[in-house]
Protein backbone atom coordinates (compact mmCIF):
# COMPACT_ATOMS: atom_id res chain seq x y z
CA UNK A 1 0.00 0.00 0.00
CA UNK A 2 1.31 3.24 -1.31
CA UNK A 3 0.57 5.93 1.00
CA UNK A 4 1.98 9.53 1.75
CA UNK A 5 3.51 10.00 4.98
CA UNK A 6 2.08 13.20 5.87
CA UNK A 7 -1.25 13.09 4.72
CA UNK A 8 -2.78 9.75 4.38
CA UNK A 9 -3.34 10.36 0.43
CA UNK A 10 -3.68 7.06 -1.69
CA UNK A 11 -1.93 6.87 -4.88
CA UNK A 12 -3.37 3.65 -5.90
CA UNK A 13 -5.88 1.02 -5.14
CA UNK A 14 -5.79 -2.82 -5.70
CA UNK A 15 -8.56 -4.47 -7.27
CA UNK A 16 -8.63 -7.96 -5.43
CA UNK A 17 -11.65 -9.52 -7.05
CA UNK A 18 -9.51 -10.61 -10.30
CA UNK A 19 -8.80 -14.09 -11.00
CA UNK A 20 -5.82 -15.57 -11.94
CA UNK A 21 -6.56 -17.15 -15.21
CA UNK A 22 -3.60 -17.56 -16.90
CA UNK A 23 -3.39 -17.57 -21.04
CA UNK A 24 -7.39 -17.48 -20.81
CA UNK A 25 -6.87 -14.22 -20.66
CA UNK A 26 -6.48 -13.04 -23.86
CA UNK A 27 -9.63 -15.39 -24.67
CA UNK A 28 -11.92 -13.36 -22.46
CA UNK A 29 -10.27 -9.96 -23.87
CA UNK A 30 -11.25 -10.56 -27.44
CA UNK A 31 -14.77 -11.79 -26.22
CA UNK A 32 -14.56 -8.62 -24.36
CA UNK A 33 -13.21 -6.46 -26.81
CA UNK A 34 -15.83 -7.74 -29.50
CA UNK A 35 -19.15 -7.08 -26.62
CA UNK A 36 -17.40 -3.65 -26.86
CA UNK A 37 -17.45 -2.79 -29.95
CA UNK A 38 -20.79 -4.48 -30.91
CA UNK A 39 -22.57 -2.11 -28.56
CA UNK A 40 -20.35 0.28 -29.70
CA UNK A 41 -22.18 -0.36 -33.14
CA UNK A 42 -25.34 -0.94 -32.68
CA UNK A 43 -26.21 1.82 -29.88
CA UNK A 44 -24.25 4.64 -32.70
CA UNK A 45 -26.64 2.46 -35.77
CA UNK A 46 -29.29 3.71 -33.52
CA UNK A 47 -28.37 7.32 -33.11
CA UNK A 48 -27.00 8.22 -36.16
CA UNK A 49 -31.09 6.87 -37.65
CA UNK A 50 -32.65 8.70 -35.10
CA UNK A 51 -30.59 12.03 -35.48
CA UNK A 52 -30.66 11.82 -39.59
CA UNK A 53 -34.63 10.41 -40.27
CA UNK A 54 -36.99 13.33 -40.04
CA UNK A 55 -39.92 10.89 -38.71
CA UNK A 56 -37.87 9.97 -35.49
CA UNK A 57 -37.75 13.66 -34.39
CA UNK A 58 -40.25 12.73 -32.06
CA UNK A 59 -40.54 13.22 -28.24
CA UNK A 60 -40.24 9.35 -27.34
CA UNK A 61 -37.01 8.90 -29.87
CA UNK A 62 -35.52 11.89 -28.44
CA UNK A 63 -35.27 10.11 -24.56
CA UNK A 64 -34.38 6.82 -26.69
CA UNK A 65 -31.07 9.03 -27.63
CA UNK A 66 -30.66 10.18 -25.00
CA UNK A 67 -30.59 6.75 -23.34
CA UNK A 68 -28.40 5.36 -26.43
CA UNK A 69 -26.29 7.92 -25.40
CA UNK A 70 -26.02 7.40 -22.19
CA UNK A 71 -25.26 3.41 -22.69
CA UNK A 72 -22.01 4.49 -24.61
CA UNK A 73 -21.35 6.94 -22.10
CA UNK A 74 -21.45 3.87 -19.20
CA UNK A 75 -19.92 1.24 -21.35
CA UNK A 76 -17.06 3.92 -22.18
CA UNK A 77 -16.63 4.24 -18.54
CA UNK A 78 -15.80 0.53 -17.71
CA UNK A 79 -15.15 -1.60 -20.94
CA UNK A 80 -11.43 -0.21 -21.88
CA UNK A 81 -10.21 0.29 -18.67
CA UNK A 82 -11.54 -3.60 -18.12
CA UNK A 83 -9.90 -4.84 -20.95
CA UNK A 84 -6.70 -3.37 -19.65
CA UNK A 85 -7.21 -5.04 -16.47
CA UNK A 86 -8.04 -8.26 -17.92
CA UNK A 87 -4.11 -8.60 -20.05
CA UNK A 88 -2.46 -7.04 -16.76
CA UNK A 89 -0.75 -9.06 -14.07
CA UNK A 90 -0.99 -6.68 -11.19
CA UNK A 91 -4.17 -4.94 -11.03
CA UNK A 92 -3.56 -1.59 -9.63
CA UNK A 93 -5.47 1.82 -10.47
CA UNK A 94 -4.75 5.14 -9.60
CA UNK A 95 -6.87 7.05 -7.49
CA UNK A 96 -7.66 10.02 -9.76
CA UNK A 97 -8.77 7.57 -12.20
CA UNK A 98 -10.57 5.34 -9.69
CA UNK A 99 -12.41 8.52 -8.95
CA UNK A 100 -13.45 9.10 -12.09
CA UNK A 101 -14.61 5.76 -12.66
CA UNK A 102 -16.87 6.08 -9.95
CA UNK A 103 -18.04 9.11 -11.57
CA UNK A 104 -18.79 7.90 -14.92
CA UNK A 105 -20.81 4.45 -13.47
CA UNK A 106 -22.96 6.80 -11.00
CA UNK A 107 -23.63 9.53 -13.23
CA UNK A 108 -24.58 6.71 -15.78
CA UNK A 109 -27.12 5.10 -13.54
CA UNK A 110 -28.81 7.88 -12.53
CA UNK A 111 -28.86 9.32 -15.85
CA UNK A 112 -30.20 5.71 -16.93
CA UNK A 113 -33.30 5.55 -14.12
CA UNK A 114 -34.17 9.65 -14.79
CA UNK A 115 -34.15 8.89 -18.79
CA UNK A 116 -36.60 5.87 -18.01
CA UNK A 117 -38.98 8.11 -15.26
CA UNK A 118 -38.97 10.60 -18.14
CA UNK A 119 -39.90 8.40 -20.97
CA UNK A 120 -42.70 6.64 -18.40
CA UNK A 121 -44.47 10.09 -18.09
CA UNK A 122 -44.03 10.72 -21.82
CA UNK A 123 -45.80 7.22 -22.77
CA UNK A 124 -48.55 8.64 -19.89
CA UNK A 125 -49.10 11.41 -21.79
CA UNK A 126 -49.34 9.96 -25.62
CA UNK A 127 -51.47 7.08 -24.12
CA UNK A 128 -53.84 8.84 -21.68
CA UNK A 129 -54.00 12.19 -22.79
CA UNK A 130 -52.70 11.84 -26.66
CA UNK A 131 -55.02 14.87 -28.05
CA UNK A 132 -52.80 17.19 -25.62
CA UNK A 133 -49.55 15.57 -26.39
CA UNK A 134 -48.32 17.99 -29.04
CA UNK A 135 -48.78 21.24 -26.68
CA UNK A 136 -47.91 19.18 -23.12
CA UNK A 137 -44.55 17.49 -24.62
CA UNK A 138 -42.87 19.97 -27.09
CA UNK A 139 -39.84 19.65 -28.67
CA UNK A 140 -38.18 22.08 -25.98
CA UNK A 141 -39.74 20.59 -23.08
CA UNK A 142 -37.67 17.71 -24.20
CA UNK A 143 -34.56 19.19 -24.80
CA UNK A 144 -35.15 20.88 -21.37
CA UNK A 145 -36.19 17.59 -19.72
CA UNK A 146 -33.20 15.64 -20.83
CA UNK A 147 -30.60 18.59 -20.11
CA UNK A 148 -31.85 18.82 -16.68
CA UNK A 149 -31.71 14.80 -15.57
CA UNK A 150 -28.03 14.58 -17.28
CA UNK A 151 -27.15 17.83 -14.85
CA UNK A 152 -29.30 16.38 -12.03
CA UNK A 153 -27.01 13.26 -12.30
CA UNK A 154 -23.77 15.27 -13.07
CA UNK A 155 -24.43 17.40 -9.67
CA UNK A 156 -25.40 14.49 -7.38
CA UNK A 157 -22.21 12.80 -8.48
CA UNK A 158 -19.69 15.33 -8.08
CA UNK A 159 -20.84 15.76 -4.73
CA UNK A 160 -20.25 12.41 -3.58
CA UNK A 161 -17.05 12.47 -5.67
CA UNK A 162 -16.21 15.80 -3.58
CA UNK A 163 -16.82 14.23 -0.34
CA UNK A 164 -14.96 11.58 -1.00
CA UNK A 165 -11.85 12.89 -2.32
CA UNK A 166 -10.62 14.25 0.82
CA UNK A 167 -10.92 11.35 2.76
CA UNK A 168 -7.96 9.47 4.79
CA UNK A 169 -7.30 5.60 4.11
CA UNK A 170 -6.43 2.72 6.22
CA UNK A 171 -6.25 0.37 3.00
CA UNK A 172 -6.41 0.31 -0.77
CA UNK A 173 -7.78 -3.49 -1.80
CA UNK A 174 -11.11 -3.27 -3.31
CA UNK A 175 -12.89 -6.70 -3.65
CA UNK A 176 -14.30 -5.39 -6.77
CA UNK A 177 -13.74 -5.53 -10.90
CA UNK A 178 -13.63 -1.90 -10.44
CA UNK A 179 -14.24 0.97 -8.78
CA UNK A 180 -17.00 1.54 -6.03
CA UNK A 181 -18.11 4.54 -3.94
CA UNK A 182 -18.97 2.18 -0.93
CA UNK A 183 -15.90 -0.07 -0.68
CA UNK A 184 -13.93 3.08 -1.02
CA UNK A 185 -15.41 4.66 1.93
CA UNK A 186 -15.06 1.56 4.05
CA UNK A 187 -11.35 1.64 3.46
CA UNK A 188 -11.25 5.17 4.98
CA UNK A 189 -10.01 6.17 8.93
CA UNK A 190 -11.57 9.48 8.61
CA UNK A 191 -15.03 9.98 9.91
CA UNK A 192 -17.67 9.54 7.05
CA UNK A 193 -20.43 10.19 8.64
CA UNK A 194 -21.48 12.74 6.12
CA UNK A 195 -20.49 10.56 3.08
CA UNK A 196 -23.00 7.76 4.39
CA UNK A 197 -26.00 10.03 5.16
CA UNK A 198 -25.17 11.69 1.70
CA UNK A 199 -25.13 8.19 0.28
CA UNK A 200 -28.32 6.98 1.94
CA UNK A 201 -29.76 9.91 1.20
CA UNK A 202 -28.65 10.01 -2.60
CA UNK A 203 -29.56 5.95 -2.74
CA UNK A 204 -33.05 6.82 -1.94
CA UNK A 205 -33.48 9.95 -4.05
CA UNK A 206 -32.30 7.70 -6.95
CA UNK A 207 -34.66 5.45 -6.28
CA UNK A 208 -37.68 7.43 -5.33
CA UNK A 209 -37.44 9.83 -7.49
CA UNK A 210 -37.35 7.73 -10.67
CA UNK A 211 -40.38 5.58 -8.98
CA UNK A 212 -43.09 8.29 -8.75
CA UNK A 213 -43.62 8.93 -12.10
CA UNK A 214 -42.95 5.32 -13.14
CA UNK A 215 -46.03 3.85 -10.48
CA UNK A 216 -47.82 7.04 -11.50
CA UNK A 217 -48.07 6.83 -15.21
CA UNK A 218 -48.37 2.93 -15.27
CA UNK A 219 -51.01 3.26 -12.92
CA UNK A 220 -52.89 5.69 -15.55
CA UNK A 221 -52.01 3.53 -18.53
CA UNK A 222 -53.25 0.26 -16.68
CA UNK A 223 -56.68 1.97 -16.06
CA UNK A 224 -56.96 3.28 -19.83
CA UNK A 225 -55.85 -0.65 -21.06
CA UNK A 226 -58.55 -1.90 -19.22
CA UNK A 227 -61.02 0.32 -20.21
CA UNK A 228 -60.12 1.31 -23.51
CA UNK A 229 -60.83 0.14 -26.89
CA UNK A 230 -58.45 -3.05 -28.56
CA UNK A 231 -56.61 -0.63 -30.37
CA UNK A 232 -55.51 1.80 -27.26
CA UNK A 233 -54.69 -1.80 -25.40
CA UNK A 234 -52.25 -2.69 -28.44
CA UNK A 235 -50.82 0.89 -28.41
CA UNK A 236 -49.73 0.40 -24.78
CA UNK A 237 -48.34 -3.30 -24.91
CA UNK A 238 -46.32 -2.07 -27.81
CA UNK A 239 -44.91 0.78 -26.39
CA UNK A 240 -44.54 0.07 -22.71
CA UNK A 241 -43.03 -3.18 -23.07
CA UNK A 242 -39.24 -2.66 -24.10
CA UNK A 243 -39.66 0.10 -21.47
CA UNK A 244 -40.72 -2.36 -18.46
CA UNK A 245 -38.11 -4.76 -19.63
CA UNK A 246 -35.57 -2.10 -20.10
CA UNK A 247 -36.10 -1.04 -16.47
CA UNK A 248 -36.61 -4.27 -15.08
CA UNK A 249 -33.48 -5.60 -16.70
CA UNK A 250 -31.42 -2.41 -15.01
CA UNK A 251 -33.18 -2.40 -11.60
CA UNK A 252 -31.97 -6.90 -11.39
CA UNK A 253 -28.56 -6.26 -12.19
CA UNK A 254 -28.63 -2.77 -9.61
CA UNK A 255 -29.97 -4.47 -7.09
CA UNK A 256 -27.07 -7.29 -6.95
CA UNK A 257 -24.54 -4.71 -7.27
CA UNK A 258 -25.81 -2.92 -3.86
CA UNK A 259 -26.46 -6.14 -2.18
CA UNK A 260 -22.92 -7.39 -3.11
CA UNK A 261 -21.00 -4.84 -1.51
CA UNK A 262 -22.97 -4.68 1.34
CA UNK A 263 -23.36 -8.32 2.40
CA UNK A 264 -21.11 -11.35 2.71
CA UNK A 265 -21.38 -13.52 -0.94
CA UNK A 266 -18.54 -15.64 -0.13
CA UNK A 267 -21.05 -18.30 -0.46
CA UNK A 268 -21.81 -17.84 -4.04
CA UNK A 269 -19.72 -18.77 -6.69
CA UNK A 270 -16.33 -16.04 -7.80
CA UNK A 271 -17.45 -16.68 -11.38
CA UNK A 272 -21.04 -16.01 -11.01
CA UNK A 273 -20.40 -12.97 -8.46
CA UNK A 274 -18.08 -11.86 -11.23
CA UNK A 275 -20.67 -11.94 -14.39
CA UNK A 276 -23.27 -10.50 -12.09
CA UNK A 277 -21.50 -7.05 -10.80
CA UNK A 278 -21.07 -6.86 -14.55
CA UNK A 279 -24.30 -7.12 -15.32
CA UNK A 280 -25.76 -3.97 -15.16
CA UNK A 281 -23.44 -2.20 -17.97
CA UNK A 282 -23.17 -5.07 -19.89
CA UNK A 283 -26.36 -6.45 -20.64
CA UNK A 284 -28.02 -3.10 -20.43
CA UNK A 285 -26.47 -1.30 -23.33
CA UNK A 286 -26.92 -4.56 -26.05
CA UNK A 287 -30.93 -4.43 -24.45
CA UNK A 288 -32.01 -1.58 -25.21
CA UNK A 289 -30.96 -1.06 -28.33
CA UNK A 290 -32.08 -4.65 -29.60
CA UNK A 291 -35.29 -4.24 -27.74
CA UNK A 292 -36.26 -0.76 -28.93
CA UNK A 293 -35.19 -1.76 -32.16
CA UNK A 294 -37.10 -4.81 -32.37
CA UNK A 295 -40.28 -3.24 -31.13
CA UNK A 296 -40.84 -0.04 -32.24
CA UNK A 297 -42.38 -0.36 -35.62
CA UNK A 298 -40.59 3.21 -37.36
CA UNK A 299 -37.02 2.35 -36.35
CA UNK A 300 -37.66 -0.97 -37.12
CA UNK A 301 -38.67 -0.07 -41.00
CA UNK A 302 -36.36 2.54 -40.85
CA UNK A 303 -33.22 -0.08 -40.50
CA UNK A 304 -34.55 -2.22 -43.47
CA UNK A 305 -35.56 0.80 -45.73
CA UNK A 306 -31.22 1.70 -44.78
CA UNK A 307 -30.32 -2.07 -45.03
CA UNK A 308 -32.35 -2.75 -48.83
CA UNK A 309 -30.48 0.66 -49.73
CA UNK A 310 -27.12 -0.71 -49.03
CA UNK A 311 -27.67 -3.88 -50.24
CA UNK A 312 -29.07 -2.27 -53.64
CA UNK A 313 -25.92 0.02 -53.90
CA UNK A 314 -23.49 -2.69 -53.51
CA UNK A 315 -25.31 -4.99 -56.22
CA UNK A 316 -25.45 -1.68 -58.59
CA UNK A 317 -21.74 -1.54 -58.23
CA UNK A 318 -20.84 -4.63 -58.86
CA UNK A 319 -22.89 -4.70 -61.94
CA UNK A 320 -21.22 -1.90 -63.43
CA UNK A 321 -17.86 -3.05 -62.18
Amino acid sequence: MTLNSTSSTLAYFILGAYLHIGNLRYLYFMLTALLYIVIVLVNISLIVIICMNRSLHEPMYMFLCSLFVNELYGGSGLFPFLLTQILSDIHTVSASLCFLQIFVLYTYVNVQFSNLAVMSYDRYLAICCPLQYKTRMTPKKVCLLIIVLWLYSCVKCLITLSLNIHLKFCGNIIDSLHCHNYLIVKLSCSDTRVNNIYGLFTTNISILFPLFPIIFSYMKILHICFSGSKQTRQKAVSTCTPHLVSLLNFSFGCFFEIIQTRLDMNSVPSVLRIVLSLYFVIIQPLLNPIMYGLQMSKIRNTCKILCCYKMLTIHRDLTLT
